[in-house]
């Protein structure tokens, strides 16, 4: 059986999400969906994209197009901020809850990702997202790395394709884990 996944570029068109120095947020989640997207295709999975270009899209829109593609898993590609620069770095996940395959979906990205060389914060419940609780299948959203961290970047620069392996092969040893495959 084939699977499906849908990969969403938080953010988008007017919508920059964060910025840093000429970081923007939407640009960064846009390159690393269609990299996590192209290595999930070459694995063998169908992937299916929110935007693969620079719109802006309700999050909403990007729960409906989740749903209507019949994805078995959705993953939305953030990059984290804090009230200050370098304040934080590393990556975390969000779900909508805890205790089922979205826990160790978002378990297996992090770790995955803490191998690449970000620090490990944790995977939080947020019941409030709209890409979390209005998507019909497993959906975690996946902080990145703190774009105001010169340390997430340095790592985000310099391992970009690592970064989206990680998040990739965290969605396959999730499906093979399950016995989904």
């Amino acid at each position: 059986m084939a699977y499906k996944v849908t990969v969403d570029a938080g953010h988008g068109g007017f919508d920059n999400g964060a910025t840093y120095n000429d970081r923007k947020e939407k640009e960064d989640n846009l390159n690393l969906a269609l990299l996590v997207g192209q290595i999930l295709s070459d694995n063998g999975i169908d992937v299916n994209y929110t935007r693969t270009i620079d719109v802006y899209q309700r999050p909403v829109r990007k729960a409906e197009i989740g749903n209507a593609s019949g994805s078995d898993f959705f993953v939305s590609i953030h990059r984290n901020s804090a009230s200050y620069p370098n304040q934080y770095n590393g990556i975390q996940s969000l779900v909508y809850n805890k205790g089922d395959i979205k826990e160790v979906f978002a378990n297996n990205m992090n770790k995955e990702l803490g191998d690449v060389g970000y620090k490990i914060i944790n995977v939080e419940e947020r019941p409030n997202l709209v890409v979390l609780n209005q998507t019909q299948m497993p959906a975690v959203l996946v902080e990145a790395g703190f774009i105001n961290s010169d340390v997430d970047n340095k790592l985000w620069d310099e391992k970009f394709y690592e970064t989206g392996n990680a998040i990739a092969r965290g969605i396959i040893k999730t499906i093979v884990d399950e016995n989904l495959a």
